[in-house]
């Protein structure tokens, strides 16, 4: 559990709580997953910066993630974590949640990624809302993204990727450290600028066509996202 300004107990994963959304999220919400528990009375109220082995970065992911009600665009190189895939299959399978994903092809051969090719097959996932992908960069270099948006709200972007050392395996909870520790130097920013957000979702979705059809790898990145940003949907 985390708290939050008024030091409420908060549910850090709310997959199964409809009433917790990311409609009156504030950066506040994930103070408490910081090594101080809140933080500095400067802080800004559009971003903020998260760091793996002294911050609880996976519990900040879970937290936002779990919230998702009714889109998720996301582009992850590195997807080997257990528990956000869980949370993340869920979105998938709700017809209600449009959800767009990115995985990188040099790291195709990965358990989760596997997972999302057989669910696709199973029962199509465009069936669901959900389109995915593994692919490339538009010059067939790796998709080395790592980043989300999440309901036109909440951005996530850092060096993280998802798995123990990536984000930081916190052995006892609520701290780093203890048997089996290790984490990676990373950082993951969560922000809620609406035209940072905006701006970032329209990306992730060129990189997401970009990968799918490997023909735009001549396109510039600001072309890119120009044309394909009149598509993306509205956001609240």
């Amino acid at each position: 559990m985390n708290t939050n300004v008024e030091n409420q107990p908060v549910a850090t994963n709310a997959s199964d709580d409809p009433t917790a959304a990311l409609s009156n999220f504030a950066l506040t919400d994930l103070q408490g997953y910081t090594q101080e528990e809140k933080y500095s009375p400067n802080a800004s109220k559009d971003f903020h910066l998260f760091y793996v082995g002294r911050d609880d970065v996976h519990e900040v992911l879970k937290h936002v993630l779990s919230r998702v009600r009714t889109s998720l665009y996301l582009n992850m190189f590195g997807y080997d974590d257990d528990e956000l895939n869980d949370i993340i299959m869920d979105k998938v399978k709700d017809p209600d949640i449009v959800v767009l994903i990115t995985l990188d092809k040099s790291q195709a051969g990965g358990v989760h990624e596997k997972k999302l090719v057989a669910l696709d097959q199973e029962i199509g996932l465009a069936n669901f809302n959900t389109h995915f992908v593994i692919g490339q960069s538009p010059t067939h270099q790796i998709s080395h993204t790592k980043g989300f948006v999440a309901d036109g709200i909440v951005g996530g972007e850092g060096s993280t990727n998802w798995s123990s050392s990536g984000e930081g395996t916190f052995v006892v909870k609520g701290q780093a450290g203890g048997d089996g520790y290790k984490a990676q130097n990373n950082t993951q920013t969560i922000f809620i600028d609406p035209d940072a957000v905006r701006s970032f979702q329209a990306e992730l979705l060129a990189e997401h066509m970009a990968a799918k059809n490997g023909e735009d790898h001549n396109v510039p990145a600001k072309h890119r996202q120009q044309r394909l940003k009149l598509d993306a949907p509205p956001l609240d």
